[in-house]
């Protein structure tokens, strides 16, 4: 008994290669259009979501699908119809190709995660492999037409591209991405933008003929050639380390613009084909793409003869070809557009010219530009958000029982409960300056006391291992540091101090009658502040030192519910595994309760509550953005950025770094 009629195997033998084609084409598309969004947009936001699924599934599935496609092509006969079957042969042999094309994958995305990169020699192995098989169909189907002829730029192009794509996983790889720094922790490798001077102590200086806006970009590629040190967790020596008089003179705002140009290089060098594109070999190597792929779809048209082939397969050859063109053209945009072209721009336009090709230069300089601002301009570079989780709001908030109908299963993960109260609030320009302030007051007292380089880095690291108990100090509230108060214990403090900035924040809004806007600015930051690091500790807990974050988390809850008194189909940590509460010592949400009713009671003290919860809130972001891996900051450029990740570069400008000695 057949389970598949006969009509039905006869339309898929028909379809089979040629839908695995235009499928291939899909993916590809998918990816060069999406490929690069990933990192303006949150991962755990619904866009996040719905576009991080997209592009994984295109990635995943991209290779899989063309390697099939050939595979189908070397092993099965083409069933053409009614028209010669060496017709159709001569169409697969200019098919197989594209197929290559398609492997080499587009420009704006090699690897998913970093993780991809490690898997560089199964690429290379693929790699020989799929241009053995290509070449198989190739000669298989070999003939004197024009056809074949016609494929064989394409299959130069193709074997190219995905060379790039081997190469480029390989050069991000960690112990490459390492090695390709050398030994030397100074790497001048932008000199040709600046002049040093002569002096012994010589400053920064842009080169004459940099214009004002590219000044950030140009600062920004100089701090990225030091940031490449951290992200490889190597050491960067502070021999003519000029990151902190580049950042000292900025305002806030672009302090945060140059760190984001920092950054988007980064994610560039580990996620794109950067690192060849925008050389002048991959320049190249693009002319000569667009020019074979435009030559083809042009000859294909003129010299063909379309009575020839059936007409499915004409259609399905213009599609490849018109794809081809089309993503060459876009991929052309994004080269435009991007920082690494407007940097090897202003390299041109600096350097010496022939008196009779300063015009020429001039004029090249002017419409290159122009492109490259009107691409860019309102671009974001990351997400520009961060998340807010709120502890409080989970604990009394009536959970959604619609939410994508899974409360009924008794496996939903924890994660995705806590999910539930998520939200994102935008990085503006009052929590950027209160930043910036807390870490250049730090580096300006760090460079007035501490003259000696071992002795500066003595007195930074003793300054920045503190989480909290500096700021008590200093503001002398230090007879409120105890057993739970004290020492390094990160989500400990998280969760205390989350509780208590909860507390006062209410009690503050109570009275201005539940007007936000007339609360003070600290206030808003600190609440900010909170919530992102118990966001952190949530949902990003490898970005903090490790813990018992979640254990704690869980318990507190425990303790709020039994506490206000919550009904129990409300009860979240307790009812999932039979939780009890244990006691650290006692619990931190009685002592997070009674710390924020010794903070209400200071009305006396004006707003300095205020003060001391925020320069908590700030010490504590420091010291986990001081003690964050530079590997988990990559992981995360992916996901849109993180504001931590920020946080930790403008510390590193400023030398507040560990790594940097």
């Amino acid at each position: 008994m057949e389970i598949f009629p006969e009509t039905l195997k006869k339309l898929w033998n028909l379809w089979e290669v040629r839908s695995l084609l235009l499928l291939s084409l899909s993916l590809q598309i998918i990816l060069i259009v999406f490929g690069s969004r990933r990192k303006i947009n949150n991962s755990l936001s619904w866009i996040g979501i719905l576009l991080n699924v997209i592009v994984w599934c295109a990635y995943i599935s991209a290779d899989w699908v063309a390697t099939v496609a050939l595979s189908v092509m070397a092993s099965n006969e083409a069933d053409c119809g009614q028209v010669s079957s060496k017709a159709t042969d001569s169409l697969q042999a200019f098919w197989a190709p594209f197929l290559l094309l398609h492997l080499g994958g587009p420009d704006t995305i090699t690897a998913y995660s970093l993780e991809d990169n490690e898997l560089w020699l199964r690429h290379f192995l693929g790699l020989i492999v799929e241009v053995g098989v290509a070449f198989y169909v190739f000669l298989r189907f070999w003939s004197s037409n024009v056809l074949t002829l016609l494929s064989v730029p394409v299959f130069i192009t193709g074997i190219v591209k995905y060379g790039e794509r081997t190469w480029v996983l390989w050069s991000s790889s960690s112990e490459r991405f390492k090695d390709s720094l050398g030994s030397s922790s100074d790497p001048d490798r932008c000199i040709d933008l600046f002049d040093y001077g002569l002096s012994y102590n010589p400053k920064l200086v842009m080169k004459e003929g940099i214009d004002g806006d590219d000044h950030n970009l140009v600062q920004a590629y100089y701090s990225y050639k030091r940031l490449l040190y951290l992200f490889a967790n190597q050491i960067i020596d502070e021999v003519r380390y000029h990151n902190y008089e580049i950042i000292t003179g900025k305002s806030a705002e672009d302090a945060f613009k140059l760190v984001a140009i920092e950054l988007g290089l980064m994610y560039d060098v580990l996620y794109t084909k950067a690192a060849i594109v925008y050389s002048r070999i991959g320049i190249s190597l693009r002319c000569i793409s667009f020019v074979s792929s435009v030559s083809a779809l042009v000859l294909f048209s003129t010299i063909i003869d379309m009575h020839s082939y059936p007409h499915i397969d004409i259609m399905v050859t213009y599609l490849l070809l018109v794809g081809a063109v089309l993503l060459e053209i876009y991929a052309f945009m994004v080269l435009f557009s991007s920082d690494w072209t407007k940097l090897w721009l202003v390299k041109f336009k600096v350097a010496q010219h022939q008196q009779i090709s300063k015009p020429l230069v001039h004029n090249f300089w002017m419409f290159t530009s122009c492109l490259h601002s009107c691409s860019t301009r309102n671009k974001k570079r990351w997400s520009e958000s961060m998340g807010q989780y709120n502890l409080m709001n989970s604990v009394l908030k009536e959970r959604q029982g619609t939410y994508l109908g899974l409360k009924k299963f008794s496996c939903t993960s924890k994660l995705l409960e806590n999910y539930q109260y998520l939200t994102w609030e935008n990085v503006d320009t009052g929590l950027q300056k209160r930043i910036f302030q807390y870490l250049k007051k730090i580096a300006n007292e760090l460079q007035q006391t501490a003259g000696h380089k071992r002795v500066f880095q003595e007195v930074r690291d003793k300054r920045l291992s503190s989480s909290g108990e500096y700021a008590l100090k200093q503001y002398r509230f230090d007879y409120l540091l105890g057993d739970l108060l004290d020492g390094n214990e990160l989500d400990k403090k998280i969760i205390i101090w989350h509780i208590v900035t909860d507390e006062c924040y209410k009690d503050d809004l109570h009275h201005v009658h539940g007007d936000a806007n007339k609360l003070d600015q600290d206030c808003k930051i600190s609440t900010w502040l909170s919530d992102y690091m118990l966001y952190l500790m949530l949902f990003r807990p490898s970005m903090l030192p490790k813990g018992i974050g979640e254990i704690r988390y869980c318990h507190t809850c425990i303790d709020a519910e039994r506490t206000y008194k919550v009904p129990p189909f409300k009860q979240g940590c307790r009812a999932k595994k039979g939780i009890k509460s244990v006691d650290f010592h006692h619990s931190l949400f009685e002592l997070a309760s009674g710390l924020s009713s010794d903070l209400k009671d200071l009305e006396n003290r004006g707003e300095i509550r205020w003060d001391v919860i925020s320069e908590v809130w700030l010490e504590m972001l420091a010291y986990a953005a001081q003690n964050c891996d530079w590997k988990e900051h990559a992981q995360h450029l992916r996901n849109g950025g993180e504001l931590l990740t920020h946080v930790s570069v403008l510390m590193m400008n400023f030398r507040l770094n560990k790594h940097v000695v």
